[in-house]
């Protein structure tokens, strides 16, 4: 029964679920991380830029840390877990998603929360180099989902990949979608959609046979950006059969490889079926721990330290069998 006990404790106005998403967005000062690009060249003629971090001593351990909507490899979140790990003798390998790095993909299909082909591109290439023993896949929000989709929707994984973690995860699409729709969540949503209508803008440049400002003023929802681009790019029949294939929820069952899902309970970005107590009684693979604080990637402990990076460490470098 891998329920985990929640430790994490919030203090003062850090047990708002808005403000600690917030301040852990857009206030904590950033931990730098050193950061060596390299670039992945895909089959399909496009690529993604991955931001390497060395660990100073020798290691077999690499962690693939995957952001969220729109993010990239140098969020605050994603920065302070890859330091965190590099000073605990982890190298990192933090993917952009394709279109997310500071330069436009070349394709018109660009990412999406469940398109899990890239990552296993970048997986496949790391496992070729035979360098590292224990790969640990960790993902956020978008990349949360992806990691439990990914171990989940194949009936084998690479044996390097062993302990893994999704933190503040949309398990079920079309719930999350519903909860960000709500009144409360109208700052979030609206940074999103503007941020999703500039990329749109941008890539119209290049595809515009397949894009136009008349269809770019039509959207003014995250469910007409998905409608509008998500679905048609990437080959679904619309925006609800996107939410619902990509999904995570549904693979959870499948999961034979340990990972932590580390959720908050006053995250508003997620809905009841993203705290999936019942599959995690039943598996022997899914570790579920649900604080009652901590919104949406904001477990902070101070400035320095959170204790989603404290956490994803300490589980990932525990040995199982």
């Amino acid at each position: 029964m891998p329920i985990i006990a929640p430790s994490y404790k919030a203090k003062g106005l850090f047990k708002n679920g808005h403000f600690s998403t917030i301040y852990s967005a857009k206030l904590r000062p950033v931990p730098q991380a050193v950061y060596n690009r390299k670039r992945l060249e895909l089959p399909d003629g496009d690529f993604v830029d991955i931001d390497w971090s060395y660990s100073k001593q020798p290691t077999t351990k690499v962690a693939i840390l995957l952001h969220g909507l729109e993010g990239n490899a140098h969020r605050v979140y994603i920065q302070g877990q890859a330091k965190k790990l590099v000073e605990n003798g982890w190298d990192v390998a933090a993917m952009n998603h394709r279109g997310c790095s500071g330069e436009e993909n070349r394709l018109y299909l660009s990412y999406n929360s469940g398109r899990t082909k890239d990552l296993h591109l970048l997986t496949t290439s790391i496992v070729e180099k035979d360098r590292y023993a224990q790969i640990s896949l960790i993902g956020f929000s978008l990349g949360g989902n992806l990691v439990l989709k990914y171990l989940g929707e194949r009936e084998t994984v690479f044996k390097q990949i062993k302990n893994c973690a999704a933190i503040s995860s949309p398990l079920y699409l079309k719930g999350s979608l519903e909860s960000l729709m709500k009144f409360e969540n109208w700052v979030y949503r609206t940074t999103f959609i503007l941020d999703l209508k500039q990329k749109y803008k941008r890539k119209m440049k290049f595809f515009p046979d397949k894009m136009s400002k008349a269809e770019l003023k039509k959207i003014k929802t995250l469910l007409d950006f998905d409608s509008f681009y998500t679905a048609p790019a990437h080959g679904f029949k619309d925006a609800y059969e996107y939410y619902e294939k990509s999904s995570s929820l549904q693979y959870v069952p499948n999961i034979k490889t340990p990972v932590l899902l580390l959720n908050a309970l006053n995250d508003t970005f997620l809905s009841k079926k993203c705290y999936p107590k019942e599959l995690a009684s039943q598996s022997k693979y899914l570790y579920l721990e649900t604080p009652k604080h901590g919104g949406h990637v904001g477990f902070h402990i101070n400035n320095k330290e959170y204790y989603s990076e404290k956490r994803t460490l300490d589980f990932i470098n525990e040995p199982r069998n």
